[in-house]
């Protein structure tokens, strides 16, 4: 008797998709790219905003403006009240935005640049304004501004060093500024009045210090700037 023996071969399947790709889609897509800083348009920087709709004595409406960017679907607007440091943003996905603020006050703002499917965002410069009030003929300065050093910096110096700020105001009208420095976190001690925006200092190594800067129009109007810091090497 013949005997025939039979192998079996399993049968594979081999699927020439080169994997499950989770659909039809690129599974590798092109990144998405990144947003760009938008440019300031109204309310001019340094400048008195005298355009809006009036609410009531206190409120008017103002439309911000600003230059389209690139890459960017949806803008943040950041104001802040240089009075009582209060910020507040509004939304939007075009270029400008309706914003409702107090009137007679000072503000500061900036543009955040966002874009779909990125969590990368651009800020554009920062200006100041004042937005116009009632029975207002003299507007007081802007708060002075740290230049050098910058606020939060450590440096390497010994012996004398020089303060600078910049001064800001509508009525173009700035007569001097009182500069009170030290190692007090809230400095107290009157370092110099002076008409200039610089300022030499003593210090010494291994040491945080303190300033700030009260400036003073023609007309009496005062501002008090943020409290700067920087610490010694």
């Amino acid at each position: 008797m013949k005997i025939i023996s039979r192998i079996l071969i399993p049968f594979v399947l081999v699927s020439c998709g080169g994997g499950d790709s989770g659909g039809d889609g690129n599974p590798n897509p092109d990144p998405v790219p990144a947003p760009q800083a938008a440019t300031l348009i109204f309310p001019d920087n340094n400048e008195e905003c005298n355009e809006g709709e009036n609410i009531s004595g206190e409120e008017s409406r103002v439309t911000f403006r600003w230059n389209a960017s690139q890459n960017t679907d949806s803008y943040t607007v950041n104001l802040r009240n240089l009075n009582t440091n209060a910020s507040s943003q509004a939304s939007a996905t075009t270029n400008e935005a309706d914003v409702t603020i107090q009137r007679g006050t000072p503000y500061e703002w900036f543009v955040v640049s966002r874009a779909s499917g990125t969590s990368e965002t651009a800020t554009s410069a920062t200006w100041r304004f004042y937005n116009q009030g009632p029975g207002l003929e003299n507007y007081a300065p802007f708060p002075a501004l740290a230049v050098n050093p910058a606020r939060g910096s450590t440096i390497n110096a010994s012996g004398m060093l020089t303060l600078e700020w910049e001064g800001n105001d509508v009525d173009d009208d700035i007569v001097e500024y009182e500069v009170f420095f030290g190692t007090d976190s809230n400095p107290e001690t009157l370092l110099a009045t002076t008409a200039e925006t610089t300022q030499e200092v003593a210090v010494t190594t291994s040491q945080v210090y303190y300033w700030r800067v009260l400036t003073r129009d023609s007309q009496g109007n005062t501002s008090q700037s943020e409290i700067f810091e920087f610490r010694i090497e």
